[in-house]
């Protein structure tokens, strides 16, 4: 089987087991990009909290990004690596306050995807995972975020290698993938869904996943 074949086959598979859903914004772009960054090792529950927090002892871009950093630090605490997250949260907002005048990255949606996507990652603390998630969620970009649940389930699967890093992996599943938002949207959405509940870290929960004929993983282990 070819690995754009099984890309399909998985994606189809996804949305019989976990549902399809309309592609449509959740949050405005900047609390989008700024609770991305907190998220990294981070649960949602703890995401959340630490955004508002910050935004409620603050009230203000401008003051998240002139606040001294214990403060800031001490406000977004219940999200993992805080003494990290918080200079580079300032940071990014300094970079684009200076840029575009006030913290809106708006402008974002009329960019071409290439650009837009480069303009985010030189962001500091903006990687490739940070930066697709909010074009793809925000703008509707043809991007494809990988985190560490959609890196792990398709390592599993095969339809990346074992080595591959989940920044090379944005590349390689994008051009497995039609170049469709909705579809890379709901293929997101699928695989980390399964990663949470079926597809899990230490024990997958094999017995209960429609896509143990098409897995490298449940291949090798359980046959």
């Amino acid at each position: 089987m070819q690995f754009q074949e099984k890309a399909l086959l998985v994606y189809g598979k996804l949305l019989e087991m976990h549902g399809e859903i309309p592609h449509l914004p959740r949050r405005e772009p900047m609390h989008e990009l700024i609770s991305t960054m907190l998220s990294h090792r981070t649960n949602g529950r703890n995401e959340d909290l630490a955004y508002a927090r910050m935004w409620e002892r603050f009230g203000s871009w401008e003051a998240i990004r002139d606040a001294p950093v214990a403060e800031l630090v001490e406000a977004i605490s219940p999200a993992n690596y805080p003494e990290v997250k918080a200079p580079n949260i300032q940071k990014a907002l300094d970079s684009i306050i200076a840029e575009r005048g006030e913290a809106r990255i708006d402008f974002l949606a009329e960019l071409p995807t290439d650009e837009a996507l480069q303009w985010l990652v030189k962001l500091p603390g903006v990687g490739v995972k940070t930066a697709t998630l909010t074009l793809l969620f925000c703008f509707g970009k043809p991007v494809l975020p990988v985190d560490t649940h959609l890196h792990r389930v398709s390592g599993r699967l095969g339809l990346i290698g074992a080595k591959v890093s989940a920044e090379k992996a944005h590349d390689q599943l994008l051009a497995l993938l039609p170049l469709d938002a909705h579809v890379l949207f709901n293929f997101h959405i699928g695989m980390l869904k399964h990663g949470q509940k079926i597809c899990v870290w230490r024990e997958p929960r094999c017995a209960k996943c429609a896509l143990t004929e098409i897995c490298d993983y449940f291949q090798e282990h359980h046959t």
